[in-house]
């Protein structure tokens, strides 16, 4: 299937994300923080990114515009996972470059389809 990067700096979050998107039979790469986020994402060339927007040391807006603005990443899809649900937090994620949006708690069939759909639009 897909490599996708989780960047999430909640264990339990990372954990069962990973869990139940290998389970469906993609290769998850995890990354704690943003930089970190942002120098796997350049090393792994994932075909997704999950990007949790809370995060240490680089906050996933920042990294996701880093991401977006690199030539050899700025293609892959990002999508954030957020707790921010309030008005103005989506458009907020997508202004930074994330191609779609998804709250906290994940609602996994939800986040599946919108992975699939923009799995689907990459390799067109």
């Amino acid at each position: 299937m897909a490599k996708i990067l989780l960047v999430e700096d909640n264990e339990m979050n990372r954990d069962m994300l990973s869990r139940r998107l290998t389970r469906k039979g993609h290769e998850v790469f995890i990354a704690v923080d943003g930089a970190e986020g942002v120098s796997m994402a350049i090393a792994k060339l994932p075909d997704l990114i999950l990007m949790d927007m809370s995060l240490p040391v680089l906050d996933g807006w920042q990294a996701t515009q880093q991401i977006k603005a690199a030539a050899e990443t700025s293609a892959i899809p990002v999508i954030a996972l957020t707790a921010h649900a309030m008005a103005g937090d989506r458009e907020k994620c997508l202004a930074a470059g994330c191609d779609d949006y998804d709250t906290k708690p994940v609602e996994f069939p939800r986040l599946l389809s919108k992975i699939e759909t923009l799995l689907k639009e990459a390799m067109r």
